[in-house]
Formats: C-alpha cells, structure tokens, sequence
C-alpha cells in the first residue's frame, strides 16, 4: 500500500474530524452525527496506517486525533472544579430566575399568612390565652427566644441549623410530587408557627427583640425556603398542567430542574446558618451590636437577589434552564 496515496485520500476526512473536536461544544445535531461518523471511520484509517508500518509520524498525529475524537463522543467531562463553577454561575441561577415568580408568590403568601396570624394573636386575648399559661409565656418572651440562639455552641448550633432548614427545604421540593398539595401544608406549618412566635413576641412589648433576632438571618433563610416551596409548587403544578410537552417530558424536565435548585439551595442555606450561629447568636451575647446584625442580613439578601436578577437573567437569557444537556452518551471504538 503507497501511504502516500492513502493519506491524501483521506486527508479532508482528518482535517474536518479535527475542526469537529475543536468546535465540540457548539456543535450541533447533524455534526454531532458527522463527529460519530467519522471518528470510526478515522479510528479505521489509523488501524491501516499503523498495520503498515511505513510512517511513525502520521500515526502519531492520527493516534491523537483519534484520542481527542473518542474524548468528545464518550462525554468526557470538565474538571470537577469547572463543573462545579457552571452550575453555580448558570445553572442554578438560572433555574431561580426561571422560577422567580413561582418562589415570589409563595413568599407574598407566606409572609401574609404569618403577619395575619401574629395580628390575631396580638388582637385577640383569647388566642394569646389559649396559647399557653401566662407564665409559660413569659417565660417564652423573656428567656427561651432569645437563649435558643446561645444554648449550643455556635459551631453545633449552626450544624443543627443548617440540617433542619435543608430538610424543610428539601420536603417543600419534594412533595411537589404528590401535585403541590403537601408542600402547602409544608410551607402553612411553618408561617403559622412564625405567625404564632411573632404574635407572641410583639404581644409582650418584644418586637424589637424578635425582629432584631430573626431579620438577621431569617431574610435569606426564609427566602431560601420561599424558594423551595415556590419549586414544589411548580413541580406539582407541572403534573397538572404540562403544557405543550408530554406530561412526563415536563415532569422530568422540571424534576431534575428542582433537584438541581435542592442542592444549590443547601448551600444557601448553609450560608444563612452561619450567620444566625455566629451573627445572631453572638447579637444575643452582646458581641455584635444589632444594627451591625441587621446590616449584615440586609447585605446577605441583596447579594442573593443580585445573584438571581443578575447572574440568573443573564444565564436564562443565554438558553440554561437548568435541565441536562443534550450529548452523545457513548459510541463504539472502532
């Protein structure tokens, strides 16, 4: 065989296989199938030249082309470090801005729901009564609030913070499941159970203390849960009305799009535990002054709605909805 022959052959097969490789992440879907295609007829190519023994050096070049080929058919991903960087600068913003007037209406719900809650419980003598003795109340108003803040150490406290606020958040995303109905039920619990500590709080004389306490952190907290309450509803909301898509293609579509946002919102949450373990809880003990607290809970919540308004717009605007990408699972090896 003249290698000569068979390499000018077959040379626009290597020169378009290789500017295929290198434009591997916008390629779309016929050149994906052109890619496959020829990254088995080059694997063959290579197989010749290399039986023939008469030319080291094009087997060297096709033998990393080929390598370079099988790397972008196979998936191969980014670092683990690149990946991470792109789901918290795209991916999970976007999903958020997708979401944002799910996540704003629960927050406007919720909200109204405690605020009249609390209103009842500081219009009504009754309601105040029928929540305790007065000397359990008091001892509520006076003591227990604040001392929940500084009874643990603030490494535990923010640990213990942190896990049950994901697992509410997480129980608010998942319940979407069953069509929105027990992520409700979720997100009434907990504005009643606010309601019902802000009454209470506000009753006695304690607004000060109660929002000096609880704005601190709860701002990002709470919109953290806002956020996921408004993702369940949407996921169960999706299984009712899926629009122009089959109603498995949206449930799966907005289901890996909530577990996404599940795990990006961990790490928001994790974020508003450290402030009320080590903000909140050392504003109890004296160490920070309460507007210092508060400066440092509005600063928290700006950030997050510049992130989501921001990045998240910009990344939406851009196609990222927070779904898997379509690609090439795997191919043969010639």
């Amino acid at each position: 065989m003249d290698i000569d022959v068979f390499a000018a052959a077959h040379t626009r097969d290597w020169e378009r296989l290789d500017a295929l490789v290198r434009r591997r992440r916008s390629l779309d879907g016929a050149e994906i199938d052109e890619l496959v295609d020829l990254y088995q007829r080059v694997s063959t190519h290579l197989s010749v030249v290399r039986s023939s023994g008469q030319d080291p050096a094009l087997v060297g070049r096709l033998s990393a082309l080929v390598a370079r080929a099988r790397s972008a058919v196979t998936g191969a991903h980014a670092p683990a470090w690149r990946d991470a960087l792109g789901f918290f600068t795209r991916v999970f913003p976007a999903i958020l801005y997708r979401l944002r007037w799910w996540w704003i209406g629960m927050t406007a719900g919720t909200v109204g729901v405690a605020a009249a809650v609390a209103w009842w419980v500081v219009a009504d003598p009754a309601v105040m009564h029928a929540l305790g003795t007065p000397e359990y109340i008091s001892q509520v108003v006076e003591y227990e609030f604040a001392n929940y803040y500084v009874e643990n150490p603030r490494g535990s406290f923010a640990a213990q913070v942190w896990t049950n606020n994901a697992w509410v958040a997480a129980q608010a995303i998942v319940f979407g499941v069953a069509f929105g109905l027990p992520t409700l039920y979720v997100m009434l619990l907990n504005a009643v159970n606010v309601g019902l500590m802000a009454g209470l709080m506000i009753g006695h004389g304690k607004a000060d203390v109660f929002f000096g306490l609880i704005l601190p952190h709860g701002l990002l907290e709470l919109t953290a849960v806002f956020v996921a309450g408004g993702i369940g509803l949407k996921l169960g909301w999706t299984l009712i009305s899926p629009g122009d898509r089959t109603r498995l293609r949206a449930f799966g579509e907005e289901g890996r799009a909530a577990v996404a946002a599940a795990l990006g919102l961990a790490v928001v949450l994790f974020i508003s535990g450290l402030i009320e373990g080590l903000v909140t809880g050392n504003t109890v003990a004296g160490h920070i002054p309460v507007p210092v607290a508060l400066g440092i809970g509005v600063l928290a919540e700006v950030l997050f709605f510049l992130y989501v308004f921001v990045v998240g717009r910009r990344a939406y605007l851009e196609g990222e909805t927070g779904d898997i990408k379509d690609a090439p699972a795997a191919v043969p090896v010639a």
